[in-house]
């Protein structure tokens, strides 16, 4: 986060309790309902009388894409300048499930949205800020799961994101060029290692 919010134009946001699932969960209900579905396909016209009455004019296009802006103005706020706004989130496999539809509803509504997974070392993981609390054989299960998560999306849409690990890009800053060249941004070996070597309070 501290990282990409050198770049010039670019706003990364801090978490937001993975607020999007529920917006990605709001157009699911609408999408995935096999009513609407049905009459949507058959181009039915609904009377006044029918239980669905009215639903085969829902705009599942206009109604992500509204959901997506209310995002990004109310919760994201991007100030004036921004060319990349984003955010970073932890919460995106706590509903497993629901990962690969709510990644491909934040691709479908962000126009040219990217995806950044960023891993670390379980054994660190397990000792760093409040994970420290948690039983350490459920936190490298539930690491173990989000990784598999994020490589199977990446299998299947390469194109729309990139795994990194801290524990190499830490340790060699030249692992950051595939990341700079994915956004398609100048590396500025300078902001590298300034952000780099400034620790973090919330984590200790």
């Amino acid at each position: 986060q501290s990282l990409l919010n050198t770049i010039d134009g670019f706003q990364l946001r801090g978490e937001n309790n993975n607020t999007l699932f529920h917006l990605y969960s709001a157009w699911a209900a609408v999408k995935d309902s096999v009513p609407l579905d049905g009459l949507r396909t058959k181009g039915e016209v609904t009377a006044p009388d029918h239980p669905w009455y009215g639903s085969e004019k829902i705009g599942l296009d206009s109604y992500g894409r509204d959901l997506a802006r209310l995002f990004t103005q109310s919760v994201l706020q991007p100030d004036p300048g921004t060319r990349v706004s984003g955010f970073k989130e932890i919460r995106f496999h706590f509903h497993a499930a629901h990962f690969r539809p709510q990644l491909n509803f934040i691709h479908s509504f962000f126009p040219n949205s990217r995806f950044i997974f960023n891993t670390r070392s379980h054994a660190d993981v397990v000792k760093s800020g409040w994970w420290a609390a948690q039983d350490p054989s459920k936190v490298t299960a539930n690491l173990t799961m989000a990784e598999d998560l994020f490589k199977s999306y990446l299998t299947t849409y390469p194109e729309r994101g990139i795994l990194m690990h801290y524990d190499d890009y830490t340790k060699d800053h030249s692992q950051l060029n595939d990341l700079f060249e994915f956004l398609g941004e100048p590396v500025d070996r300078e902001a590298i290692e300034k952000t780099l070597s400034k620790r973090l309070d919330h984590a200790r």
